[in-house]
């Protein structure tokens, strides 16, 4: 079930923008990063902060959850490990590629760690092995992974 504050900050975020909330076209979704509360709650306060502008998710999981991918323009509205909503951010560029070819450029906008290539793929190299496990397959060097970098509109 939805937090309350989740409803709560996109209603302010439509007023804040003039658009009625009764007649508004926008949609959003809310999620966490990450599967740990640490993670989930640290990542958050980095988006809020500006130093992650970026997140990578792995493109087999939305075809498993028949799923849509994120696009641009996509309001999501990050929250705590709790369900609390934190920000809202919007999607401003989607690749889509193999894990071997993600770039310094984009390791450091999602501003993990020391915002270093090496860095973020040994630490989603151990997540994305975890999520394809859930799923029944195995990670490799050419799995698809989704680079989705956002803007925060609202916080």
């Amino acid at each position: 079930m939805e937090h309350e504050s989740v409803k709560k900050m996109w209603e302010q975020y439509l007023t804040s923008i003039n658009e009625d909330t009764g007649s508004t076209d926008k949609t959003y979704s809310a999620w966490h990063f990450c599967d740990n509360e640490q993670d989930a709650n640290d990542l958050a306060k980095l988006v809020i902060s500006g130093t992650k502008k970026a997140t990578a998710s792995l493109h087999a999981f939305y075809e498993f959850e028949n799923d849509e991918l994120p696009k641009y323009g996509d309001h999501s509205i990050i929250i705590n490990w709790d369900g609390v909503a934190q920000c809202i951010i919007k999607t401003t560029n989607i690749d889509i590629v193999p894990f071997k070819n993600v770039t310094e450029e984009f390791a450091a906008t999602e501003g993990e760690g020391d915002k270093s290539l090496n860095y973020w793929k040994n630490c989603h190299l151990d997540y994305f092995s975890r999520e394809m496990k859930e799923i029944g397959k195995e990670f490799n060097e050419n799995s698809l992974v989704v680079c989705e970098k956002f803007e925060v509109v609202y916080k």
